[in-house]
């Protein structure tokens, strides 16, 4: 267990989580059957290798796992890529990386609580969105508020029943497969079909299943919630990373081949139309009511607490309002950070109710830029300021995760690259006045 004293800080939160909490809460964090809600999208951007683009993002978010797991052992405290950033490059490196990683935090709940409102409307059409945006956010700050441990208990329940529903349209799907539906078997045009595909055409779809795996690094922003020791976040992160991958390559596999000779009503319902294919219409009620239960409870609950950590961690250093650092002294959870990502879930989900694909691309672009700087304070600290003679692990994987990543940036949808650019704007605009008008300190040792 570290010491938070010689970082400059004193333990506040209560630490209550194992390895397998960590896990549990990777693996939640991801959503076993994240591509429930996706699949669509992703069929059309990679004209249908869904599972080439989610091995991808799998190579990608791998090597990115490993530099969350050097920096997790070298700064064992909450903030995740920004206090990595902060103390792996510089004060101002760390501000932008938190600046960066706030805008895949800050709107992912919004964007879950959005997904489970699709999900819902074929069930449920009278009741409107905005209903259950108000239910989703509620129960899930309620939930945040009471304590880590109280959610860690819930994390491990939810994770069961994903993993059930998923166990069975894999069996059903395979079964439905063999019998003559879609392609009739397991086929290897999912992984590769040399007639429609380049490496554009991947990278852009890969820049939307990137969103699957986007949760793994919430991991390290409970550092100071972790009762074993700081290797402990590393290890999870990589074993929640690689367990969920295999599950993504798998359903999708299978989606895809039951998909041959399909026409979707629309990208967002794609999935849930191949299990109808697959099983009939109580197939598809289910995995409506699992992506509604994953999405707006399990993975929204996990996003809140890790943002709300993000928020806290920033503010404690001055970096955002005092008032968000505050921690509740029964609960001993960052209470006010809390509730102000419950407020601004609601506002976003509201704005971007008609816009869920612009929305999945904004988040992309605020963790994939993030992901950058923090492959860059791998190998500024291990590799050059501590002359690591490991340059495997400091200098290779990191910069094979920084190119990986910047390719697929590169390839990203135009307006999702000018949203960020100007989220980076009123960064810069908001760092400016706090060092030069308000004479915040920015200085940092390490």
């Amino acid at each position: 267990m570290s010491n938070l004293e010689e970082f400059g800080y004193r333990q506040q939160l209560k630490r209550a989580l194992g390895t397998r909490d960590l896990v549990i809460f990777g693996m939640i964090s991801m959503v076993p059957i994240a591509p429930f809600a996706i699949f669509g999208f992703v069929w059309n951007d990679s004209r249908g290798m869904v599972p080439l683009a989610y091995l991808l993002g799998l190579v990608g978010m791998s090597f990115t796992a490993l530099s969350y797991a050097a920096m997790s052992r070298a700064f064992p405290v909450a903030g995740s890529v920004y206090s990595y950033a902060q103390r792996g490059l510089s004060d101002v490196a760390g501000f932008f990386a938190g600046w960066l990683i706030l805008l895949d935090y800050i709107l992912v709940p919004a964007l879950l609580y959005l997904v489970s409102a699709v999900a819902l409307r074929p069930l449920l059409p009278g009741v409107p969105q905005w209903v259950w945006l108000i239910g989703f956010i509620a129960f899930n700050a309620t939930a945040n508020l009471i304590g880590i441990h109280f959610t860690a208990r819930m994390y491990w329940y939810l994770l069961v029943a994903e993993l059930v529903v998923l166990a069975l349209f894999v069996v059903i799907g395979l079964a439905a497969l063999y019998a003559g539906s879609g392609a009739g078997q397991l086929t290897l045009r999912p992984i590769l079909n040399p007639s429609v595909f380049s490496l554009g055409t991947v990278a852009a779809a890969t820049s939307i299943a990137v969103l699957s795996f986007l949760g793994f690094d919430a991991i390290s922003t409970l550092s100071e919630e972790n009762r074993g020791e700081p290797a402990s976040i590393g290890r999870a992160t990589v074993l929640s990373l690689l367990l969920v991958g295999l599950l993504f390559m798998v359903q999708t596999w299978i989606a895809t081949d039951l998909a041959q000779g399909m026409r979707f009503s629309s990208p967002e319902t794609a999935f849930y139309e191949i299990s109808e294919v697959a099983g009939g219409r109580w197939l598809r009620d289910l995995a409506l009511g699992a992506t509604v239960v994953s999405s707006g409870i399990a993975n929204a609950m996990a996003s809140q607490a890790a943002v709300a950590r993000i928020l806290f961690a920033m503010a404690r250093d001055g970096k955002l309002p005092a008032v968000l650092a505050k921690v509740h002294p029964r609960y001993k959870t960052p209470h006010v950070s809390t509730l102000t990502v419950a407020a601004v879930s609601l506002v976003v989900g509201l704005f971007f109710s008609r816009h869920l694909d612009d929305l999945s691309r904004v988040v992309n672009f605020g963790a994939l830029t993030g992901f950058l700087l923090l492959h860059l304070s791998v190998i500024n600290h291990y590799f050059l300021r501590q002359r690591s003679r490991d340059l495997i692990r400091h200098l290779l994987f990191p910069l094979a995760g920084f190119l990986v990543i910047a390719y697929v940036l590169y390839e990203m949808d135009s307006a999702a690259k000018i949203m960020g650019a100007c989220w980076i704007g009123v960064g810069a605009v908001y760092y400016l006045v706090l060092n030069f008008v308000l004479k915040k300190p920015v200085a940092l040792e390490v």
